[in-house]
């Protein structure tokens, strides 16, 4: 029997058991991490070092430790360069993992790691049981629920009828079956108008000058964060809590969190490339292709584009996540909005020893939920609340 379990390993299960050891509301042989993956963070490493991400869009403040100035400390005796982008001191992705696994280190966390798949979680007569795929039975007093939509990619209706016919052809960047990217030969198409679209055509362009187009519905929604920062604190937080109605309360976070938006130094990183030819960029959408033995067609509007391999950079539905939850709230009888997302209270319990925290915590935390900064967020209130 553990004290917590906390299902996910990426940043926000990192955050909260950081946060729960080194406040001393659990030790490391109390506490289970479940996930998939065999390190913490591997997703999250794994699809940014896939994309080749350079610096994080958030501040040096977001990170998975306790104290806020933990990173920054971290960087003064860092022998990297070019740690912190700017104004904001965005810290460069090497620089934030590096203090991840120092905070991981530093607690033992891989002591607490438990890779598996949950498959249900129920009550049971001592406490909650979670069971894996492999039929085995984890029991604890409490649990965090800390899983991400990442599992649930958004595939264009064109691209899931072209990966039936030819599935090397045409991958999501984060599908997590996407291997080596530099076996894909060009030319290639890009889909999508985000950063992610932006950060993988500039890494593209790079390795294939003139041979990758990005193709985006929209023109570049440029914003330097993905949330206007009043949302992290009391400013739109103070206001938002205040409103009863879930259903204003999820557009209000629709309309808060700018989807398929790209920074400033992002965008012009791409427009460089798009000046010097060695990025081709369209806006439209693909409506329709064909294919030979050899090449794909894809038509945006009038035009038409020949390519060999197609990425997808179309991001995750925002459906809930977990297949798993929906049986919990039939059991649990456990409240949810319209959407379907939990209703929770102030200290993020669903209900008594069951807490949610990233998506599932959207409606109580707001639009940066999902972010670190939210991760930060969830952590401080549950902590607080025992």
């Amino acid at each position: 029997m553990f004290d917590w379990l906390v299902i996910g390993g990426g940043i926000h299960g990192c955050t909260i058991s950081t946060y729960l050891l080194k406040h001393g509301k659990v030790q490391n042989e109390k506490l289970c991490i479940i996930d998939p993956h065999s390190e913490p963070m591997a997703r999250w490493k794994r699809n940014t070092d896939r994309i080749s991400m350079q610096y994080l869009r958030s501040p040096f403040v977001h990170h998975i430790d306790v104290h806020p100035f933990s990173l920054q400390q971290f960087g003064k005796i860092s022998d990297q360069h070019n740690q912190f982008y700017r104004m904001h001191k965005r810290p460069s992705l090497q620089l934030f993992n590096d203090h991840s696994d120092q905070v991981i280190s530093d607690t033992h966390l891989k002591k607490s790691w438990y890779q598996g798949i949950v498959t249900k979680v129920q009550k049971g007569k001592r406490g909650w049981e979670a069971t894996t795929e492999n039929g085995e039975l984890i029991q604890s007093k409490n649990v965090v629920i800390a899983i991400s939509v990442n599992e649930q990619l958004v595939i264009p209706d064109w691209a899931r009828e072209l990966a039936l016919h030819s599935p090397q052809r045409v991958h999501h960047i984060f599908d997590d079956t996407l291997e080596n990217l530099m076996v894909m030969k060009p030319p290639i198409a890009i889909i999508g108008g985000g950063i992610t679209a932006a950060h993988l055509a500039i890494k593209m362009s790079t390795e294939y000058p003139g041979e990758v187009t990005l193709i985006k519905r929209h023109p570049f929604r440029v914003h330097d964060f993905d949330s206007d920062p009043g949302w992290l604190g009391l400013k739109r937080q103070g206001p938002y809590r205040k409103v009863k109605d879930y259903r204003i309360r999820r557009e209000q976070i629709k309309e808060a969190r700018l989807k398929g938006s790209v920074p400033t130094d992002v965008l012009h990183k791409v427009k460089g490339l798009e000046a010097k030819k060695k990025l081709r960029v369209v806006d439209g959408e693909v409506t329709s292709y064909t294919m030979d033995q050899e090449y794909l067609t894809l038509r945006v509007s009038s035009k038409a584009y020949q390519v060999r391999h197609v990425f997808l950079a179309t991001g995750f539905l925002p459906t809930r996540p977990g297949n798993w939850v929906e049986k919990l709230i039939e059991e649990e009888n456990l409240h949810c909005a319209n959407c379907g997302y939990p209703i929770v209270n102030k200290d993020l319990e669903w209900c008594p020893h069951l807490y949610v925290m990233g998506p599932l915590a959207e409606l109580e935390i707001g639009p940066i939920a999902r972010d670190i900064s939210g991760a930060r967020q969830a952590a401080e209130r549950i902590v607080a609340s025992l």
